[in-house]
């Protein structure tokens, strides 16, 4: 093999990774396993796609080793092949972000939707949790607040919200967090926390970020 072909082989060998993330499906669905573990029938149903077209593209993904599997019944699970995948996913975002007009434009619009405080920063973030002067509330499912956290965050998904209000402290600051930029969930907690009198803002990291940036992240044992 000629060192012309090799390294053919080896621009190939790296662009299979191109090619199994050149989908926006593909992408939302490495971001939702980068929260946990998830059946192909709760992938789906995240993404809003048939559970056919779930399979087809965690196939992709599966090929491209980006993705592993294991069994339990008649039910497969997907979990990323390891922690570099979700790394991967935001460097990709962030590149993206600075460097696509569109994209900041759309991100501009979703946070103009949403009636909410500047948010506040990584570092201010969690010395403020440690002392207990700021709620950090974790919107996501309760399984994905199980399989890594924020410190010091509670969980209270954000269909639950709206009935455990007493459980938040008028007080104290609310930092709302779900699963990064992109998500909707913790937007939508701010909106309506603010709406019922709440001191509520965001932080647009979620675990992935979180993790990327070497902070910690906390489990349920």
């Amino acid at each position: 093999m000629t060192e012309r072909e090799i390294k053919d082989l080896l621009y190939a060998q790296v662009a299979r990774i191109g090619k199994a993330v050149a989908s926006p499906k593909r992408l939302e669905l490495i971001e939702l396993l980068a929260q946990a573990e998830k059946s192909v029938d709760q992938l789906a149903a995240e993404a809003e796609i048939s559970i056919k077209l779930a399979s087809a593209h965690l196939k992709e993904l599966r090929q491209a080793r980006l993705v592993e599997t294991r069994r339990e019944g008649k039910r497969v699970f997907y979990r990323l092949a390891d922690r570099s995948v979700a790394d991967f996913w935001v460097s990709i975002r962030s590149l993206a972000e600075a460097h696509l007009l569109e994209l900041k434009d759309a991100l501009a619009r979703m946070s103009e939707q949403t009636a909410e405080l500047t948010p506040i920063n990584r570092t201010q973030m969690l010395e403020l949790a440690r002392r207990g002067e700021v709620v950090v509330l974790d919107v996501r499912p309760e399984t994905e607040f199980a399989a890594g956290h924020l410190p010091y965050a509670l969980s209270m998904p954000l269909a639950e919200v709206r009935k455990r209000l007493a459980e938040l402290p008028h007080d104290k600051p609310i930092v709302a967090y779900c699963r990064g930029p992109f998500c909707v969930m913790a937007r939508e907690a701010v909106t309506l926390l603010n709406r019922e009198g709440y001191r509520t803002t965001r932080i647009e990291d979620g675990v992935a970020e979180w993790r990327a940036q070497g902070l910690p992240v906390e489990e349920v044992l």
